[in-house]
């Protein structure tokens, strides 16, 4: 089952990011701005040999991001056929290959961008999770390839704890794509996509900066719609991705490339709600080029509890050790607002989701702020 056909263009989801879009981003993003389609940040396709533990966690997900597609990087075909059954047995609704990450320690292995030097294997890694999908549709099993017995009782728990059922996820040909960018060096958009169609992927999404580039200068929206004029009557579908500010910013792009859609990444970053007017432009003109787009303002009290909604989630996943890692959204939220540096300053020191709710309670205080008609209470939000 392609999901990506049932989504009205143009496509407008959430992009994987390393260190960012993990499970508790990917939940507060889907439940508060509901994106089209969210991705996991990417994962080591070899974590299955040798670190189950950390895949498992990395590919945790919940039923409110759906559709929700696992982001793999490596550099074997055979590694990608058998993760490739994990992502179908964890109930993924598809399966996006990294072949665009541009850090050195990923690029020097050969994965990640640096497939874009490698069309040959670019290819037999995407023929080999493509094969790894309809082996498991077709009855293949974790136990005919001799995953560890604890690995697949792990994955079983993972489903139940997720659906709240005992059956498992029904069986699916789910689709691959490729996340990429338009060249390794030098721009070789139209050569590199036209490799990648050869193989049909359901979706090609495109970051406008080669790997030499990472993301510095200026995304190049002329390579992205050259790759959607090589992709023309392909049956794949092409999206954009790269200094998007803003819907209009979308508008604009969509209208100017006639890309099938967008990725927003660091437009999403303390703001989901920055997805709740992508209706609006699947209903608008984009190649006018003058379109505006309005949604009721996030009160200060809506920001606060998704702030410790998001805390709260954060730590529950990942624990009061682990807590450092969410203070780089919570710095992202405190954006906009009168004292938002003050409160910004505070965040980035704080080791619980208990000392967010004692900064946010403070902050209401001092600047006199009541929500309902009552200061901010910690144990009073959901």
């Amino acid at each position: 089952m392609n999901f990506w056909e049932n989504i009205t263009k143009p496509i407008i989801g959430l992009s994987p990011m390393d260190g960012i879009t993990d499970g508790s981003f990917r939940f507060i993003t889907a439940k508060h701005g509901q994106p089209d389609v969210v991705f996991t940040e990417f994962v080591n396709a070899e974590t299955v040999f040798f670190a189950p533990q950390t895949l498992m966690k990395d590919l945790t997900y919940s039923e409110v991001e759906r559709p929700v597609v696992a982001q793999i990087y490596g550099h074997t075909p055979e590694v990608f056929y058998r993760i490739a059954h994990i992502v179908s047995a964890l109930g993924f609704d598809g399966l996006d290959i990294n072949m665009g990450c541009p850090a050195k320690k990923v690029a020097a292995k050969g994965s990640g961008a640096a497939l874009i030097l490698n069309p040959a294997l670019a290819q037999a890694i995407i023929r080999a999770a493509r094969q790894g999908i309809r082996d498991w549709f077709e009855g293949q099993n974790l136990g005919d390839l001799k995953f560890d017995p604890e690995m697949i009782e792990k994955i079983r728990l993972a489903n139940r704890l997720r659906t709240g059922l005992e059956e498992t996820p029904a069986r699916r040909l789910i689709p691959v794509s490729i996340k990429t960018r338009i060249g390794y060096d030098r721009v070789v958009v139209s050569e590199w996509t036209q490799s990648l169609l050869e193989e049909k992927p359901s979706i090609i999404s495109l970051h406008g900066r080669t790997l030499t580039q990472k993301y510095t200068g200026t995304a190049d929206w002329d390579a992205i719609a050259l790759a959607v004029r090589t992709a023309k009557n392909s049956g794949t579908l092409i999206l954009g991705n790269g200094d998007l500010r803003d819907m209009k910013d979308v508008c604009r792009r969509v209208g100017e490339t006639e890309v099938d859609g967008v990725l927003l990444g660091r437009s999403a970053q303390g703001n989901p709600w920055i997805f709740r007017t992508k209706d609006q432009i699947k209903q608008t003109p984009c190649l006018t080029g003058t379109a505006s787009f309005h949604h009721a303002p996030v009160s200060l009290e809506e920001r606060f509890k998704v702030i410790l909604e998001h805390s709260r989630h954060f730590e529950k996943q990942w624990g009061i050790p682990g807590f450092v890692g969410m203070r780089k959204h919570l710095a992202w939220y405190c954006r906009g607002f009168e004292r938002a540096a003050e409160l910004r300053s505070q965040m980035v020191r704080v080791n619980s989701a208990a000392e967010v709710a004692d900064r946010l309670n403070n902050y209401a205080t001092s600047s006199g702020q009541t929500f309902h008609d009552r200061p901010l209470a910690f144990g009073g939000i959901a």
